[in-house]
């Protein structure tokens, strides 16, 4: 990798950081609506729903959907790249009596944080969508490595088509190029006025 190449890629992800740190600082970022999603909650206490387990949760904001999953029963770990989130998810766990694990870091490194695994769900709201490019893979070889047999990520990302800047948005195909070993088990379009989806994917044994 040239310098300039090197360069450019810190500045996009200092870039990121940024921004995100920039919404917690004025406010509520709009993708921490306080409530959690009804896709993540059939997956929990739908039909065919798993049995309580591990769970890492990737940019998990203020911690809704991290002490949702704590109170229905599984292990939970959280990660955010802000620290202002993570003392915010950190009160809301306390408040709520929710035993989660959370710790300030990114999630495209998890080598670095304290989340061994294995997991047996991983969910992601709207996280990957906004990671630089060259940093996915390292993300998809993260959660790999921690992945249990058959276990489940549960992601919602925005399409390219939703943003102005070239990096940011997620495919069906990205997906099944960078997570392998993994398959694509539902696409489901999300209700947002600008493109967005719900992926599922299972680790194969």
């Amino acid at each position: 990798m040239n310098t300039d190449q090197s360069r450019m890629e810190r500045d996009q992800e200092e870039a990121v950081r940024r921004e995100l740190e920039g919404y917690y600082r004025t406010g509520r970022p709009p993708w921490d609506t306080g409530v959690t999603p009804p896709e993540l909650i059939t997956l929990v206490e739908g039909p065919g729903a798993p049995p309580p387990g591990s769970a890492l949760e990737l940019g998990c904001g203020t911690g809704t959907n991290a002490v949702y999953l704590a109170r229905h029963g599984w292990q939970v770990t959280a990660v955010d790249l802000v620290e202002r989130a993570i003392d915010q998810a950190r009160a809301k766990a306390e408040a709520a009596g929710a035993a989660v694990r959370l710790t300030c870091g990114d999630a495209t490194r998890l080598d670095d944080l304290d989340a061994p695994g294995p997991y047996d769900l991983f969910f992601d709201l709207s996280c990957y969508c906004g990671i630089p490019p060259h940093r996915r893979d390292a993300y998809a070889a993260g959660l790999t490595a921690r992945a249990a047999p058959g276990a489940r990520l549960l992601m919602f990302g925005y399409g390219p088509e939703a943003f102005d800047d070239p990096i940011s948005g997620v495919t069906a195909g990205e997906l099944r190029a960078r997570f392998t070993g993994w398959e694509l088990a539902d696409v489901t379009p999300g209700t947002n006025a600008v493109p967005t989806f719900w992926f599922t994917l299972r680790r194969r044994p």
